[in-house]
C-alpha cells in the first residue's frame, strides 16, 4: 500500500492513540512491556556512532564510481553513470569518487559495503525510508517502533552512568518533515530515558547540558521539582503506565546529574585544541564528528550524527546534483577522516563501531530500481544544457554504499558488487537493513532473538526476529 506524506504522518505519529482505538487503554499499552534479561554473547565494540548521510547518497557519486562522464553542453543523460573523476584509495584496486580523499586514506582500517538494497515502500518518500532504517520496521506500526539507538542503550544501558547512552545530533524538527522525523527519534515503547538526548547544533552542545541563562540554581531546582510532581500527579499520572512515569523520571534524574558533572565539558568544543578543531570545522556535520569523538572518549554509548534532513537540500539532489555533491563532500570527507584517525591514536576505535550509511541511493534515469519502477520525482531533459541537470536526481533503490569502522569489522574489506551500466544495481552479496541492524547487535554483543512482550506480542529487534548478522563483514 502507498502512502502520502500527510497519511504517514498521521499513521505513525498516531500509533498509540490507534491501540486505544482498537480497545487498548493508554495504560495497558504502555505497561505490557515486560523486562527480559536477552542471553548476551562475546561482542567486540561497546559503542556506536551513525554518521547519518540524510538525503540519499548517490553510490556512484561517492563510494562506487562508475565511467566518468564530464559535462557537456547538449549531452544525453543516458551516458551519465558518475559525474566525479574516480580516484585511487588505500586499498588496491578500489576507487572512490573526487572529493573523497580522505575517507579513501583511511580505508585500510575499515569495510565498505557496495551491494546494500533498501527496501520497497510504495511511493519513495524519505522519511518513511529514513524510518526504516533507523528502526528496521515499516511504517506504519500499532506500536512506536524503537531507534536501533534505544535498544542498544535498553540492553546496554550506559557506559558513563552521567553521559546520555544516546545522543542525536545535528537534526532540527522546526523544518520540512519534522513531525515525520519525530515518528523515530523515540525509544518508542522502551521509555523515555532510553531516547535520544538531542544537540541540534554542536556548536551549542554546552547550553544543553546547563540551565537556561538567567536561571539560578535554586530556581531550576524547584522547577525539576514541579516536573516530576507533574509526572506522578498530572496528566501523565491518568494516562501514563507506571513504567513509563518510571522511566521518564529517571530520563530527567539522568539529564539533572549531567548538569553538575565535570564530563559536561565534553560538550564544550571550545576545550578543542585549535589545530584539531579547525579540522573538523567544516559546519555543523564536521563540528557534530568532532563532538562525537570527545563523547565516546567520555563513554557515551550510541551516538548518530547527521548532515541534517531538510527537504531539497543536502544529499537531497533533486537538481543541480553535481555542484550539491561537491559540497557535501567537503563537509564529510575530512572529519570523518579526523574521526577515524583520533580515535585509532587514543585506542577507542578498537571497540568503537562507526558506520556511515543513507536511506537510499540516486541515479539519473532510474526512479526506484529497474523492476519496480515508480512514478518519476525528477523531470530529466532529453538533453542536458544546464548544470543544475547534471547529477543523480533520481532515487534509486536497488543499490546503495554503507561504510564500517571499528568495533571488530575487517579492515580493509570490500563486500559486494554492483553493475557497471545503467541500472548499476546490486549483482553480489546484497545486504538488507535487518541484516545490518543484526551485525550491529552482534558487534554489541545483544543476542539475536531480543524481544519484549508489548500487548501480548513479542517485539523484537528485527521483524519476527529473522533477521541474521553478515558474518562476513566482521574479523
Amino acid at each position: 500500500m502507498n502512502w502520502n506524506r500527510r497519511e504517514f504522518l498521521q499513521k505513525t505519529s498516531a500509533a498509540t492513540l490507534a491501540a486505544m482505538a482498537a480497545g487498548a487503554p493508554m495504560s495497558s499499552l504502555l505497561s505490557s512491556c515486560k523486562t527480559r534479561q536477552p542471553g548476551q554473547t562475546n561482542g567486540t565494540a561497546d559503542t556506536v556512532i551513525l554518521l547519518w548521510m540524510a538525503g540519499g547518497m548517490a553510490h556512484t557519486e561517492t563510494f562506487d564510481p562508475k565511467r566518468y562522464t564530464p559535462y557537456e553542453t547538449g549531452m544525453d543523460p543516458n551516458r551519465v553513470l558518475s559525474t566525479f573523476k574516480p580516484i585511487p584509495t588505500v586499498l588496491d584496486g578500489v576507487n572512490f569518487s573526487d572529493g573523497l580523499q580522505s575517507i579513501g586514506k583511511v580505508m585500510d582500517k575499515g569495510t565498505l559495503i557496495r551491494s546494500y538494497i533498501a527496501a520497497d515502500l510504495g511511493h519513495i518518500l524519505h522519511s518513511r525510508h529514513q524510518y526504516h532504517w533507523h528502526t528496521c520496521y515499516e511504517p506504519p506500526q500499532t506500536v512506536a517502533a524503537p531507534h536501533l539507538g534505544s535498544w542498544i542503550a535498553k540492553e546496554l544501558g550506559p557506559k558513563n552512568p552521567v553521559i546520555p547512552a544516546f545522543i542525536d545530533i545535528g537534526q532540527r524538527f522546526t523544518l520540512g518533515e519534522g513531525e515525520e522525523l519525530k515518528a523515530f527519534h523515540t525509544a518508542g515503547f522502551l521509555g523515555n530515558e532510553f531516547g535520544p538526548f538531542f544537540i541540534p547544533d554542536p556548536t551549542q552542545g554546552l547550553e544543553s547540558v546547563r540551565p537556561p541563562i538567567g536561571m539560578d540554581a535554586k530556581r531550576f531546582e524547584r522547577r525539576n521539582q514541579l516536573y516530576n510532581d507533574l509526572i506522578s500527579n498530572g496528566p501523565m499520572g491518568e494516562f501514563g503506565s507506571d513504567y513509563q512515569k518510571e522511566s521518564l523520571k529517571r530520563s530527567m534524574e539522568q539529564a539533572y546529574r549531567l548538569l553538575n558533572s565535570p564530563e559536561a565539558k565534553a560538550f564544550d568544543l571550545s576545550q578543542e585544541p585549535k589545530a584539531s578543531y579547525d579540522i573538523y570545522n567544516t559546519g555543523k556535520f564536521g563540528l557534530g564528528c568532532l563532538l562525537a569523538r570527545r563523547l565516546t572518549e567520555q563513554g557515551a554509548r550510541f551516538i548518530s550524527v547527521t548532515t541534517e534532513y531538510v527537504p531539497f537540500l543536502g544529499w537531497d539532489t533533486h537538481e543541480s546534483g553535481h555542484s550539491r555533491l561537491e559540497e557535501m563532500k567537503c563537509q564529510i570527507d575530512a572529519p570523518i577522516a579526523q574521526l577515524i584517525k583520533d580515535l585509532d591514536k587514543t585506542g577507542h576505535l578498537d571497540r568503537t563501531l562507526i558506520i556511515l550509511a543513507s536511506e537510499f541511493s540516486r541515479d539519473m534515469m532510474m526512479e526506484g530500481k529497474p523492476d519496480l519502477r515508480v512514478q518519476d520525482q525528477v523531470k530529466v531533459p532529453d538533453t542536458i544544457t544546464d548544470m543544475k541537470f547534471y547529477g543523480m536526481h533520481r532515487h534509486f533503490t536497488d543499490a546503495g554504499s554503507i561504510l564500517m569502522f571499528g568495533g571488530g569489522t575487517k579492515k580493509g574489506f570490500v563486500y559486494g558488487k554492483t553493475a557497471d551500466e545503467r541500472p548499476c544495481k546490486t549483482v553480489e552479496n546484497p545486504v538488507h537493513i535487518d541484516g545490518i541492524h543484526q551485525t550491529i547487535y552482534h558487534a554489541l554483543g545483544i543476542a539475536p532473538d531480543t524481544h519484549y512482550d508489548v500487548e501480548k506480542r513479542p517485539f523484537y529487534t528485527t521483524p519476527d526476529g529473522l533477521g541474521k548478522p553478515v558474518l562476513e563483514l566482521l574479523a
